[in-house]
């Protein structure tokens, strides 16, 4: 019993991590999205001050969960590194260009320069946020194993279900940092965050909505979970009344509201996913408890996870009251 609610704590930190990432890092990427897409220089320079002083703080979050991932369950871990080698080794190397993208835009006083190295922060962003989405679609339809070991060709990333998921989260990722913006900035580049916002919500949820009627036509256990009252009930009431909390928001004084409105419906989806692959960490056979560590390693990992997210906790909390605040367009043009 002691060893089972190890493996469950276990599991919890390392889901945290990865939900902690995915709305931290992808309201970045989603900024670095539409980022590319605008066509003002101004507005361009403001929505990239948005995110420049905080986007490596959220990534820490990355390093909690890999790290975690190996050290909590390596079974897991050592299947999952050959069937993803192709959209994590492409991920990772977007997140470099991303960086560079935006660190070194400043460096240059050339329009076209700056115009071009934008377009490469869009790149990034939408390869990132796609092979995240991968990824995860190919967690979800399950990776051949046999004997503890990946038996499978390494491709299954690249199958209609897990790009369909890339496509998705890039999507929501966009909705998010279309948010992210209307909290952070003002006057004429507000406005047109939340006429994006609104479009990308309205897609994001259809995405979604068919995301989760084509994931029960995957599995008899999936669509056992997914059809029970209790989880239709629920994600039809929360999901719904996020959605017209959303709209309302816009109405609201403060301006952060659409943000964390659009931050629950994420919370939803990834809690979607766990009641959907509850106990299998890898399916369609490999359990929490077949691949965690030993009770000792676990322990110590709990102890470490204990330690550090606490500082993390602090490290993105005091990024995010430093440089809280509305983005001023003509300011920011100033100081160039």
């Amino acid at each position: 019993m002691e060893g089972d609610v190890i493996i469950l704590l276990s599991a919890a930190a390392l889901a945290f991590s990865v939900l902690s990432y995915v709305l931290l890092d992808g309201t970045d990427l989603g900024v670095g999205i539409l980022l590319g897409l605008t066509p003002s220089p101004d507005r361009r320079r403001a929505m990239a001050v948005s995110i420049l002083p905080i986007w490596d703080a959220n990534e820490t979050w990355l390093v909690l969960g890999g790290g975690g991932l190996l050290a909590l369950f390596p079974l897991a871990y050592a299947v999952l590194l050959p069937a993803l080698y192709v959209p994590f080794i492409a991920m990772f190397l977007a997140l470099i260009v991303r960086a560079m993208a935006l660190e070194f835009r400043d460096y240059t006083d050339k329009a076209h320069i700056k115009r071009r190295i934008d377009a490469l922060h869009l790149c990034a962003s939408v390869i990132a946020g796609g092979c995240q989405g991968a990824a995860l679609g190919t967690l979800v339809q399950g990776v051949s194993i046999q004997n503890g070991e990946f038996t499978g060709t390494g491709w299954e990333w690249f199958s209609p279900f897990a790009l369909y998921c890339a496509s998705v989260l890039v999507v929501g990722y966009a909705w998010l940092g279309a948010c992210w913006l209307y909290w952070r900035t003002e006057a004429a580049l507000q406005q047109a965050a939340r006429c994006q916002a609104k479009i990308l919500s309205v897609a994001t949820l259809v995405l979604m909505t068919a995301l989760l009627i084509w994931t029960s036509t995957l599995n008899l256990n999936y669509a056992q979970r997914l059809s029970s009252h209790v989880v239709e009930y629920t994600t039809v009431g929360v999901g719904l009344t996020a959605f017209v909390a959303f709209w309302m928001s816009f109405r609201a004084r403060s301006d952060v509201l659409p943000l964390i409105c659009a931050l629950s419906l994420f919370v939803l989806g990834f809690a979607l996913m766990v009641i959907t692959l509850f106990p299998f960490i890898v399916p369609p056979n490999l359990t929490l408890k077949a691949a965690a560590s030993s009770a000792t390693s676990q322990k110590f990992m709990l102890v470490g996870f204990a330690l550090l997210m606490p500082v993390t906790f602090f490290y993105n909390t005091f990024g995010f009251r430093v440089f809280s605040g509305k983005i001023h367009s003509t300011k920011v043009r100033l100081l160039e």
